[in-house]
């Protein structure tokens, strides 16, 4: 999910659990001294706080890195009562506001926590909370209750459900029955739209009903269609090629889409900004998603041509962003076999560690010479097992959320 498709910047987490953030957060202003131990990232985390904080745990568990205990109780603390989460909570000693509750936050976050281990009830409690607010054609909207369901924000929940271990296609709305599969099939574009055959909306335009492509929502809706989540890897290789056929099941539809994507990264290898007024200039957070899109869905010839394009060009863009950014890297790293350690020259994972607090040292797998002097003495042969610890991270930290962006258009 793209590095703009959750808000404003990149932070994430206060040491204490519970405990108020600085006043300083109120008016999303905070100054680089105002920042609380525990946070990912120093820029202002009003949009996407919970969102890049989760980015940066899957990430490092994709490495086998575990998070900082004050990183991590950051995130937990975050979590409103009913088992959502808010972009930011910059006072948890408040109730939440429900006029700010987001879906993409709270799939983010339950990814992240299942990812860590150890956090079930916050895990059902908020996948409890996404059932309860889905909408009657099977899908959601960014803040329930603040407009239709969009492609964007339908396939972070399917992936927050089936990393939770529900099977999403029985997860159906209680009005109609719809299943988020079929949500997303409602934004595919017919094969044969000019502006973009096979790919899907980000929503229905709000005057004529009319869908547009959009590649960001498409990258969505694929991993979303074929049940993955944020650290989708690789599936089976699609052997249809750039075809494009009526889109009556959530597989075809993901072909489509990767289809979708791939004619249009094949020129360049990267996607170009769709933001209002922006230059015509690439998208690295949009081509980082559907890096892992098209892996997803087996298409990993273009998938690698665009990696490989990301890791020559990407480090600037991901050092000025942060955390988030380093983890949509690491995912595309990923899910390409390509190594996140060596990315371009990058070691994208010891760059996203710098943005927060220092990881938990991993055990030596070395025996001590304590160890090694009895085993001389001994004579005894002793095997050492040494766990890594497992780990988590997702911060989309970030300049403006694409989802937000597209709600505005």
């Amino acid at each position: 999910m793209t590095v703009r498709r959750c808000a404003a910047a990149l932070v994430a987490a206060t040491a204490i659990v519970g405990g108020a953030a600085p006043a300083a957060f109120a008016d999303g202003a905070p100054s680089p001294a105002a920042v609380p131990p525990g946070l990912y990232g120093t820029k202002d985390p009003q949009y996407d706080g919970v969102f890049r904080q989760s980015f940066a745990f899957l990430a490092q568990q994709t490495a086998d890195v575990r998070p900082a205990a004050q990183a991590v109780a950051w995130l937990t603390g975050q979590q409103c009562a009913d088992g959502s989460f808010m972009s930011f909570r910059a006072d948890t000693t408040k109730a939440c506001d429900a006029t700010k509750l987001d879906t993409n936050a709270t799939s983010a976050a339950i990814q992240a926590l299942v990812a860590l281990g150890g956090h079930d009830d916050a895990v059902k409690k908020g996948v409890a909370w996404l059932k309860s607010v889905q909408q009657d054609d099977g899908g959601w909207p960014y803040t329930p209750g603040a407009g239709g369901s969009d492609a964007n924000s339908t396939g972070i929940v399917i992936g927050a459900l089936a990393a939770a271990g529900e099977k999403p296609a029985s997860v159906k709305s209680a009005k109609g029955g719809k299943s988020p599969f079929d949500a997303l099939l409602t934004f595919a574009l017919p094969c044969d739209d000019p502006t973009g055959g096979g790919a899907f909306a980000f929503q229905p335009d709000a005057k004529t009903q009319k869908l547009y492509a959009n590649a960001d929502a498409t990258a969505a809706a694929v991993t979303g269609s074929l049940g993955k989540g944020l650290t989708a890897t690789a599936g089976p290789t699609d052997t249809k090629g750039t075809s494009c056929e009526k889109a009556t099941t959530p597989e075809q539809g993901a072909h489509n889409g990767a289809a979708y994507l791939a004619r249009t990264l094949a020129a360049t290898g990267f996607l170009k900004s769709t933001m209002p007024g922006a230059a015509d200039q690439p998208d690295y957070s949009n081509t980082a998603d559907a890096v892992v899109a098209l892996a997803a869905d087996g298409m990993a010839d273009q998938a690698k041509k665009s990696a490989d394009w990301l890791s020559k060009n990407a480090a600037a863009w991901a050092k000025d962003n942060g955390p988030a950014a380093y983890a949509q890297l690491v995912f595309a790293a990923d899910a390409t076999g390509a190594d996140p350690k060596n990315f371009g020259g990058v070691n994208l994972v010891e760059a996203l560690n710098a943005t927060g607090p220092a990881p938990q040292a991993a055990p030596s797998a070395s025996p001590s010479a304590q160890q090694k002097e009895e085993k001389k003495n001994d004579g005894i042969n002793i095997w050492w097992i040494v766990g890594v610890g497992l780990v988590a991270g997702i911060g989309i930290g970030f300049l403006i959320s694409g989802r937000k962006k597209n709600q505005q258009l």
